[in-house]
């Protein structure tokens, strides 16, 4: 009784054991990029974080929650990163978050596919000392190469539980769960790889463990000795910038430099990198025990789909060829199905007005008729038409593997504005919406790539501005106007990148990005990220809509068209050369783009417009800048300053080209 009370003593004053108490949990998935980390989220949570088959979607962490067997489980998603050095912002986010907020459970996600690359990672996780599981994804990936792993051996080399799931069906997902709960109440025990170095750089490893564990206490209670000791001989700067500022910390950093020049005079090569190749060739070893090839190797569909798309002169008109069918379809199906609503919806708008104005008076009228109906039905029959098949398509390159293997053929061009292929997966990204593009530019290497990406994604014509061209100037003048606004805005992305590039201090780095095999797309996950986009647009864009069309009828009835009109006449149609009603949908248009052409269509009858006026106006509003949600993504990645700069950089822009334009196609 005395021991069992003992135990219940112990166990309540160890704050896992209360928090074990009451049955909640913390979970941090964190492994490689696109070894479908994100994927597993979604199963876990049933959230809708973004997933594709390329590197670097996850760029900051998600969370979510579950409930399993009694348990709340809070599930983080951390980015995808090849180390745990502090080469990048995602590597400073992953392990800042496991060293010193300490989840209950790390499940390191890996690649069965890549087993031995996916490793190095896990033997940096295993030197921070957390309780981990090793979770085999995409098994039926790997058994289709032929690629069976032993889990059990496996297991035993590391020492920590090994499951196996394939993400994408959700099979293997309730064996994970269960493992971790097991190793989250002890119920399952193990008993780590302590992973040892050759006995020149063991020995200052001990050797500095010893000093930082004697000097500075207070670090040890946050970071395990040996792993400080690992990274001030691999010259971490973080590590060594926070011992900087301990009592005693100049001391410990000057031996430590000093062990490493020895390291270094013995080897002929900078101590990360031997540190590095120890680690890598443990990594081989421990990968070649437990895995079995069981078909020999031979070149599958994928890879010859892959040597085709990557090839140095196929490549480009490949490239070409997807680009085009993607914007035909979406004019073609677009227009078709926008063409079938406008006719149903003229026939209902002018049945609501024939009874509302029965009982109501006029006024009351047209705010219904014009200011909320209209605005649903056109914000239904002007943008969903070409939005959702644009979604579809978009989810398919990135789900595909496509999206990397154009960023490699576009790596020459992009460093012609002093970035690399990278950025043309955000550019691409750009096309569906500038927002997630803007952040997504955080997959660049140095703040200045990231701000120069940025600075050239916002004048990618979004979703909402194909909307505009599409359903103005393709389905009005023609697709070849069309196109001709598409090519035009890549010179003006590459003459204002070359601009950039020469203005903004630096150099380009090269391009080093992993490169992921091709797989089928998942009918259920196009579904749903197209869903999700989309829903993104109905519940964010529709009260947009309807406010602007309510905000026109009262400006109308009250008076205040006029003066909005007058005062911007000289700009809109002494400059421009637009119709001066067209003044207030350019105004509105900082909403939402597709909010241009739902006003406009509701101010003037757009056959109305001459073919020169349509394409100043599209090219206006493809120009400056996209919308209020994307200069608060600029805000938040760069700050106000360098936000409203690019902002008003694109807005003048855009009204000095619109004017040039109008003044060239009168001729």
């Amino acid at each position: 009784m005395r021991l069992a009370m003992a135990s219940l003593q112990k166990f309540l004053s160890n704050p896992q054991g209360l928090k074990l108490m009451g049955k909640q949990l913390r979970i941090a998935l964190a492994g490689n990029a696109n070894v479908g980390k994100s994927v597993i989220f979604n199963q876990l949570t049933g959230l809708n974080q973004i997933v594709g088959n390329w590197p670097g979607k996850t760029v900051e962490r998600a969370e979510g929650t579950l409930h399993f067997e009694g348990y709340t489980i809070r599930i983080i998603d951390l980015p995808g990163i090849y180390s745990l050095s502090t080469f990048s912002m995602e590597e400073i986010v992953s392990r800042d978050y496991i060293a010193t907020e300490k989840p209950d459970v790390i499940v390191n996600v890996v690649d069965a596919s890549m087993l031995e690359r996916n490793l190095y990672f896990t033997l940096q996780l295993l030197e921070l000392d957390p309780p981990i599981i090793l979770n085999l994804n995409q098994v039926d990936f790997a058994a289709k190469k032929g690629i069976k792993i032993d889990a059990e051996k496996l297991s035993s080399a590391l020492g920590v539980p090994v499951t196996q799931t394939v993400a994408i069906t959700g099979a293997g997902i309730n064996e994970l769960l269960s493992t971790v709960i097991a190793v989250a109440t002890g119920e399952e025990q193990f008993k780590p790889l302590r992973v040892t170095y050759g006995k020149e750089i063991e020995k200052r490893v001990q050797t500095i463990e010893k000093l930082v564990s004697t000097k500075l206490p207070q670090i040890c209670a946050v970071y395990p000795a040996r792993w400080i000791a690992i990274k001030l001989l691999e010259r971490d700067e973080d590590v060594s910038g926070k011992i900087r500022n301990y009592e005693n910390g100049k001391e410990v950093l000057e031996y430590a430099e000093k062990l490493a020049g020895e390291l270094e005079k013995i080897h002929g090569e900078p101590s990360p990198v031997i540190i590095a190749s120890e680690r890598y060739s443990l990594a081989t070893k421990i990968a070649k025990a437990v895995t079995t090839v069981e078909t020999p190797p031979k070149i599958s569909l994928e890879q010859k789909i892959d040597a085709l798309t990557t090839h140095k002169i196929l490549g480009y008109p490949i490239l070409a060829g997807i680009l085009a069918a993607i914007f035909a379809l979406i004019f073609i199906g677009g227009n078709f199905v926008s063409a079938g609503f406008d006719y149903t919806f003229g026939i209902l708008t002018s049945q609501t007005a024939n009874v509302l104005s029965q009982f109501l008076p006029e006024i009351a009228v047209d705010l219904i008729n014009k200011g909320v109906l209209s605005g649903v039905f056109a914000g239904i029959s002007v943008a969903l038409p070409y939005i959702v098949p644009f979604y579809i398509l978009l989810a398919l390159l990135e789900d595909s593997g496509y999206l990397p293997r154009a960023a490699f053929l576009m790596d020459n061009f992009m460093h012609k504005i002093g970035l690399h292929g990278k950025a043309f997966i955000p550019l691409m990204l750009g096309y569906g919406c500038n927002v997630p593009a803007c952040i997504g530019c955080r997959i660049m290497e140095t703040q200045r790539e990231r701000l120069l990406s940025a600075f050239v994604v916002v004048l990618i014509p979004c979703a909402a501005r194909t909307v505009v061209i599409l359903g103005l100037v393709g389905r009005f003048v023609g697709l070849h106007a069309a196109l001709g606004l598409y090519i035009f805005d890549l010179v003006l992305v590459f003459a204002l990148g070359r601009i950039a590039f020469k203005v903004l201090p630096g150099e380009p780095v090269g391009l080093i990005m992993e490169m992921p095999p091709y797989k089928r797309p998942s009918i259920k996950n196009i579904l749903v990220k197209t869903w999700s986009r989309t829903r993104d647009f109905v519940f964010i864009a529709f009260p947009i809509i309807i406010a602007g069309s309510l905000a026109i009828v009262a400006l109308d009835a009250t008076g205040f068209t006029n003066y909005i009109v007058n005062g911007a006449s000289p700009l809109i149609s002494g400059w421009l050369g637009l119709p001066v009603l067209a003044g207030i949908p350019l105004i509105f248009g900082i909403l939402r783009k597709e909010l241009t052409l739902i006003l406009l269509a509701e101010l003037i009858p757009l056959q109305s417009l001459t073919a020169v006026q349509m394409i100043v106006f599209a090219l206006v509003t493809m120009i400056y800048i996209p919308c209020l949600a994307t200069i608060a993504a600029l805000k938040r990645e760069f700050g106000w300053r360098k936000a409203l700069t690019i902002t008003l950089i694109d807005v003048g822009l855009a009204l000095f080209l619109g004017g040039i334009a109008y003044r060239i196609l009168s001729i």
